[in-house]
């Protein structure tokens, strides 16, 4: 089991620091408009190559932002949607108000090509 931040051990400037990166931000946003899914790595393949998404995957965890549940030789990524609105009321709904306006996935990769 990888290491989580409990809710006590989430740190206000840490989320920001973590989620001022394009990518998490869109990480972020992908995993809000499928809030309370858990979704594979290869959902977020089009953000990045695979190493990359490991590392933003790794900093969001350690900031307490995602869960990263292994199932098998696949990890499904999670928001800790609960555990961050109980450390900071009302902070997810606007990073997510931004974060949601990106461009869903398949939109990303058409603009990319």
């Amino acid at each position: 089991m990888l290491p989580h931040p409990t809710v006590d051990q989430i740190s206000l400037p840490h989320v920001l620091a973590v989620l001022g990166d394009p990518t998490r931000l869109a990480i972020l946003g992908d995993l809000a408009r499928r809030e309370g899914t858990a979704l594979a790595c290869s959902n977020f393949i089009d953000l990045a190559s695979k190493s990359n998404l490991s590392y933003h995957f790794a900093k969001m965890r350690e900031a307490g932002i995602i869960r990263v549940e292994p199932r098998g030789t696949a990890r499904l990524i999670s928001l800790r949607r609960a555990d961050l609105d109980a450390r900071f009321p009302g902070l997810l709904d606007s990073i997510i108000a931004t974060a949601i306006t990106l461009p869903p996935p398949e939109k990303r990769l058409a603009t990319t090509a």
